[in-house]
């Protein structure tokens, strides 16, 4: 093997004379090809509709309905984290006669595998000008061993979406700087600068990105503004979008999440728990040894390209330990934990790595037949879990992905003939005592329930009623409610079901129910303090070209505002 400088080309190989099942390349795209295969039918296996994903389909029906891209008519809230899913999803959902769940799954176990093959042919590229051409998918391996990159290629989340763009990007820059390719620079700045659009965390990684696309390239400084300005041109547009639309800084889950508070202990946990049962560290030990171990020497431009995703890795899981992680799981690790496998999803074959390579196929074959969560084979709604498994559990459906699928659960079930017991409007809510459902009048022309799962739900009832949840994804009032005391994971919030009587209930609210009509006038007098009214405002109003201009200036503050989940007279209203 010789080494050369990766700026200047690929190595020529001295091998094309070999008949073609002699020549390296031959096993190096077998070897991807079977790994590809592999993992697009373990992901299959696991197919499924989180209650989650549902969610972002409820937004893509009103959509294709015309009603614009909100959960609810007439109410701008933005429940989706993905802007860019969303518009996937959208496009895709316009082909008839296929149901949205079924275009979700598929479009997200394309776009994984499609973001694997990125990836492994951008490590191909990596270590092909260092005179490597026999490399086997090592780190692939990982990505097919476990199972949350299995269960969340599919799921109906932004996570195949993640992986994509992931390794597209990677596969763009090492294009774009470590080979011959003579790939323009600008569609590698406007890619590398969706990650705000693919989620708002992934910023970091367009950072590490754009960096390492001007440090190696610097094209002058003219060139530069212009390339920032074609990486930051769609998501600035949305941005302003966003500000005016929906009258916010963030999508209404950060506040949801309190995406603004830090929360390590937890955040740790989340990371071990994912770490832990599958004894994560080991392979990539090995891995990472057998990198250093076919390395004499390093060029400026390898260094960078390696940072880049490493640097990634470690500022997506310092933003999600941060956070406090999420009840998914693994879910939010494995954007980082991906880009901390970019570099080695494939790996050269030589006397050195061999080892290391098998040992690392080893713990795939273990991890992948035995290694898991302890609660995985009786997961709860409680804590971090495995989602798909309860979900499994819960509807009876081995895969299930249909929102009908979900209609058997037994709490569904009582929701569902409540809403078609409703005859004409009215604002439904629960005693979570006895499960049953109570109808009470209102002056508003719909039917409001107010409900916590809202993802099958919100598919399973007419577009028109309003389904407003306590968790806040779609509710603005629950969102801006302080958090409850050690909340579970991604579930911080939750406004009891009198808070909506009290904003579109009709009063007198009649005893006998299960809330009280004196906590709802407290409710309701909380309601119309000016700073809680706004937000309303800022989310039913027309939109005007008024009403745009003030939710943009609005939204710089109305993301701070916050209220007590306790309406407790004598209620003062903040100055």
């Amino acid at each position: 093997m010789t080494q050369t400088n990766t700026t200047t080309g690929e190595n020529t190989p001295d091998w094309p004379s070999r008949a073609w099942f002699r020549r390296p390349s031959t096993w190096t795209w077998s070897g991807f090809g079977l790994v590809l295969m592999v993992y697009a039918d373990l992901a299959w296996h696991r197919r499924w509709m989180s209650d989650d994903g549902l969610i972002v389909l409820r937004t893509v029906r009103q959509i294709l309905a015309g009603n614009g891209p909100v959960f609810n008519i007439g109410e701008r809230v933005e429940s989706n984290t993905s802007p860019l899913w969303t518009v996937v999803l959208s496009v895709f959902g316009m082909v008839p006669g296929v149901p949205l769940e079924w275009i979700s799954v598929v479009t997200g176990l394309v776009f994984s595998v499609a973001g694997l093959f990125f990836g492994l042919d951008g490590a191909r590229r990596l270590y092909q000008p260092l005179g490597f051409h026999g490399l086997a998918p090592a780190g692939a391996l990982v990505v097919c061993a476990l199972p949350p990159f299995r269960d969340f290629a599919t799921s109906g989340l932004e996570t195949g979406l993640i992986t994509l763009w992931l390794g597209g990007t990677w596969w763009l820059l090492v294009r774009r700087l470590s080979t011959i390719d003579n790939l323009r620079t600008w569609p590698v700045a406007l890619v590398a600068g969706l990650g705000p659009l693919v989620r708002p965390d992934l910023t970091l990684f367009s950072v590490v990105a754009l960096a390492a696309l001007l440090v190696l390239s610097w094209p002058g400084r003219r060139r530069v503004v212009g390339l920032l300005a074609v990486a930051a041109a769609l998501p600035s547009a949305y941005q302003v979008f966003r500000m005016g639309y929906y009258g916010l800084l963030t999508p209404n889950t950060a506040l949801v999440k309190e995406a603004s508070e830090a929360n390590w202990a937890r955040g740790w946990a989340y990371l071990v728990d994912l770490v832990q049962p599958y004894w994560l560290w080991f392979p990539l030990l090995l891995l990472a040894v057998a990198v250093v171990s076919v390395l004499s020497t390093v060029d400026k431009t390898f260094a960078v390209l390696t940072a880049v995703p490493v640097a990634g890795a470690v500022l997506l899981s310092l933003y999600v330990i941060r956070v406090g992680g999420d009840f998914m799981h693994g879910r939010m690790l494995l954007p980082a934990l991906f880009c901390l496998l970019l570099p080695v999803l494939a790996l050269p074959v030589t006397r050195l790595t061999t080892a290391f390579l098998v040992g690392a196929g080893i713990w795939a074959l273990v991890a992948a037949g035995s290694l898991r969560p302890s609660y995985s084979a009786e997961p709860r709604a409680v804590g971090v879990t495995d989602e798909r498994s309860y979900w499994s559990r819960a509807t009876g459906h081995e895969y299930p992905i249909l929102a009908e699928d979900y209609a058997g659960h037994p709490l569904m079930s009582s929701t569902l003939a409540a809403v078609r017991g409703v005859d004409g409007p009215a604002v439904l809510i629960q005693d979570y005592a006895t499960r049953r459902w109570y109808a009470y009048p209102t002056d508003r022309p719909y039917v409001t329930v107010a409900a916590d799962s809202m993802g099958a739900l919100g598919l399973l009832i007419p577009l028109d009623m309003r389904l407003r949840d306590g968790y806040g994804l779609a509710n603005p009032f629950a969102a801006h409610s302080t958090s409850l005391p050690d909340g579970r994971p991604g579930h911080q919030k939750w406004l009891p079901p009198l808070w909506e009587l009290a904003n579109s209930g009709r009063l007198p609210i009649p005893e006998g129910g299960p809330v009280r009509p004196a906590d709802v006038a407290a409710a309701r007098l909380a309601l119309s303090c000016p700073e809680i009214s706004a937000i309303d405002t800022s989310v039913r109003a027309p939109l005007t070209a008024g009403r745009f201009a003030d939710n943009f200036i609005g939204s710089f503050t109305r993301g701070s505002v916050r209220f007590s989940r306790v309406a407790t007279p004598p209620l003062v209203c903040a100055p």
